[in-house]
C-alpha cells in the first residue's frame, strides 16, 4: 500500500517521526514474509512437495543489445588457423585414378581428418620362469607401467580418472561405457581405481597448497555444501591464479579453516602472530600468561590439547581462540607471510592476517531490497549508483595506484558509509560496509588485491558442479580423493597443463612434467620478476 503524498510544508517532526515508524515496520513485515515464505518451503519439503520456485523479472521490457559499432567485431569471433597447432600422425598421399598421359603433377592440396580411436586391448604377459642350478627360480618381471596386483593398465586408469573427475560422468555410466568397449570390470573395481592407491596425488596436492602460500600475496577463498555419508558438510577452496586447493570437512568455522590453511597436518606454534591474534580476540590476561610461560613442541594436535589440559585451561572460549592462534602462529612458522591478504565474501570464519572483502557481496543486501514505495526505490537507487561509482574509481586506483588519491578516496568512502537515508533496511547496509571500512579499503594498501571473489566463486563452481552431478560421497577415500583431484585439474588448467598429459605422466612414471609446486615457483618468481 503506497502511502500518500505529503508536500514539504507538512513535513514537520512529528509527521518525519511516523514516517520512520511506518519505514521500520514495513521492513519488519518484508522479513516477516521472507519468513514464512522459507517455513512454508520447508515445510513443502518434509511433505515431498516441491517449494515456491524462484520468478525471475520479465525481460521483455528490457532493451535489446546494441549492435557492435562497425567494422568491430563481436569478441570471441576473430578466426584463427584450426591447422596450425594440430600434430599430424599420419600423412597418407591421394592421387586421382585413370589419369590421362600426358597429366603434370602440381603437388598436394593438404586435408585434415581428425579423428579419435577407442578400441579395448587386452595383453597375456607370457613371464619365463627359469630354474636356477644353485635351487630356487626366477621370474621374468613386468614392464615398469604394470603393478603386480592390477590387472588394469595405465591407459585405462587414465581414461576412468580422466571422465570421472574431469568430464564428470557418474561412476554407474562409466562402468557401462566400459562394458561396451569390452572391458571386464566390476563395480566394486572401478570404485577402487577411482579412490584408492592415488597416494602420489595426494602428497602433490599438499606440495601444491605450500607452494601456493608461500608465492601468493593473497589468496581467495569461498565455501560450500559438501554432504558427506548421509550428513552435511562443507567444501573449502583455496585458491590464486596459479593454484586452486579443495578441502571438504565436516563443518566451517575458524578453527577449521585454520587447520585447511595447514593442510591437514597442523602444527602449533606462540609467536608475535600468535600473541597479536590473542590480543585482538580479546582473550583473557591470566590465559596468555599462561600460554606464554612455556612453548614446548607440540607434535599434533594431541599435544597440544594435552598441554591446555595440562595448564588447567578448559573453558570452552579460551580453549578455541588459543587453539585459533597456535594455529595460526603454526602456519606462519611453515613460510606463510603475516602480511598475506585472505579475501573473501566478508564470512566471519575467513577474517585472519590481512583480510579483504568483496564488494559485490557488500552491495548485495541493497539489491536484494524491496522497495515499498517510490521513494524507497528511489533512495535504493541512489545509493547503489554512489556505491559502484566509487567502485569504480577504486578500480582505476588499482590499475594504476596514486597516493594522492587515496585519503579523497577514504573521505568518500566515509561520507557515503555514513549518511542517514530515513530507511532503516538501508542504514542497515550502509552500517555494516562502515564496520567493515578496513576490508573494503584494502586495495588501498594493497592495490595487487582484487575488488572481489568472482575468481574463488568460480573455482568453486568446478566442485559444485560435480556435486550435483554425482551426489554426495560415501567414504573417506572417496572424498578425499574428489578434493584431490578437482584440486590437480584446477591447477593444471591455471598452470596451461593438459589434465590428460598429466595424468598419463604421473600414472605411468614417466617424468616428464614438472612437479606442480615446482611450476608454481616458476611462475610466481617470473611474475615478480616481470612486476619488478
Amino acid at each position: 500500500m503506497a502511502l500518500p503524498e505529503i508536500r514539504p510544508e507538512e513535513r514537520t517532526p512529528l509527521v518525519e517521526a511516523l514516517l520512520g515508524v511506518i519505514r521500520q515496520l514495513l521492513d519488519r513485515v518484508q522479513q516477516l514474509e521472507e519468513t514464512v515464505q522459507q517455513l512454508r518451503d520447508d515445510n513443502a519439503l518434509l511433505k515431498g512437495q516441491k517449494p515456491k520456485p524462484p520468478i525471475k523479472p520479465s525481460q521483455l521490457e528490457s532493451p535489446p543489445p546494441r549492435p557492435p559499432a562497425e567494422g568491430v567485431k563481436r569478441p570471441g569471433s576473430q578466426k584463427r588457423s584450426k591447422n596450425a597447432e594440430l600434430t599430424i600422425h599420419h600423412e597418407v598421399p591421394l592421387h586421382p585414378p585413370n589419369l590421362p598421359e600426358g597429366a603434370v603433377f602440381k603437388g598436394y592440396e593438404p586435408f585434415v581428418v581428425q579423428d579419435l580411436k577407442i578400441e579395448c586391448q587386452n595383453t597375456r604377459y607370457l613371464r619365463a620362469r627359469y630354474e636356477l642350478p644353485t635351487g630356487g627360480s626366477v621370474l621374468a618381471p613386468l614392464p615398469a607401467d604394470v603393478l603386480p596386483d592390477r590387472h588394469f593398465g595405465p591407459g585405462l586408469i587414465c581414461y576412468v580418472l580422466d571422465q570421472h573427475h574431469d568430464a564428470r560422468v557418474t561412476q554407474p555410466l562409466l562402468l557401462e561405457q566400459l562394458h561396451d568397449f569390452g572391458i571386464d570390470i566390476s563395480a566394486g573395481q572401478l570404485s577402487r581405481l577411482l579412490t584408492e592407491n592415488h597416494d602420489t596425488f595426494h602428497e602433490e596436492k599438499a606440495e601444491m597448497l605450500t607452494a601456493g602460500l608461500e608465492t601468493a600475496s593473497y589468496i581467495g577463498t569461498d565455501d560450500t555444501g559438501a554432504r558427506h555419508q548421509g550428513k552435511n558438510g562443507y567444501c573449502t577452496v583455496i585458491s590464486h591464479e596459479l593454484f586452486a586447493y579443495f578441502e571438504s570437512t565436516a563443518c566451517k568455522s575458524r578453527l577449521n579453516f585454520l587447520q585447511v590453511l595447514q593442510g591437514g597436518a597442523c602444527s602449533y606454534a606462540i609467536n608475535e602472530t600468535t600473541l597479536a591474534y590473542w590480543e585482538r580476540q580479546k582473550l583473557a590476561a591470566a590465559v596468555v600468561q599462561k600460554l606464554k610461560a612455556g612453548s614446548p613442541p607440540f607434535a599434533d594436535a594431541s599435544a597440544w590439547q594435552a598441554w591446555l589440559a595440562e595448564l588447567a585451561i578448559a573453558d570452552e572460549r579460551h580453549v578455541r581462540i588459543a587453539t585459533e592462534g597456535a594455529l595460526l602462529g603454526g602456519l606462519i612458522e611453515r613460510g606463510v607471510s603475516p602480511e598475506l591478504v585472505i579475501l573473501s565474501d566478508g564470512a566471519p570464519q575467513f577474517d585472519l592476517l590481512q583480510h579483504a572483502s568483496c564488494w559485490i557481496h557488500a552491495e548485495r543486501p541493497l539489491a536484494r531490497l524491496v522497495p515499498h514505495n517510490d521513494e524507497h526505490r528511489a533512495a535504493i537507487e541512489t545509493v547503489r549508483a554512489r556505491i559502484w561509482e566509487l567502485y569504480r574509481d577504486l578500480k582505476a586506483y588499482r590499475q594504476q595506484p596514486d597516493a594522492a588519491q587515496k585519503p579523497l578516496l577514504e573521505a568518500r568512502f566515509d561520507t557515503l558509509v555514513g549518511q542517514q537515508t530515513g530507511y532503516p533496511s538501508i542504514n542497515g547496509v550502509l552500517k555494516e560496509m562502515r564496520d567493515h571500512r578496513a576490508d573494503l579499503l584494502r586495495v588501498l594498501e594493497r592495490p595487487e588485491v582484487p575488488l572481489h571473489n568472482n575468481a574463488s566463486e568460480s573455482d568453486i563452481r568446478e566442485y559444485v558442479t560435480k556435486r550435483k552431478i554425482s551426489g554426495s560421497t560415501r567414504s573417506d577415500s572417496g572424498r578425499r580423493s574428489r578434493d584431490t583431484f578437482a584440486s590437480l585439474k584446477k591447477t593444471c588448467r591455471k598452470l596451461g597443463v593438459r589434465f590428460w598429459d598429466y595424468l598419463q605422466d604421473r600414472v605411468r612414471g614417466l617424468g616428464q612434467i614438472a612437479r606442480l609446486a615446482d611450476l608454481i615457483r616458476q611462475r610466481a618468481k617470473a611474475r615478480d620478476a616481470a612486476l619488478a
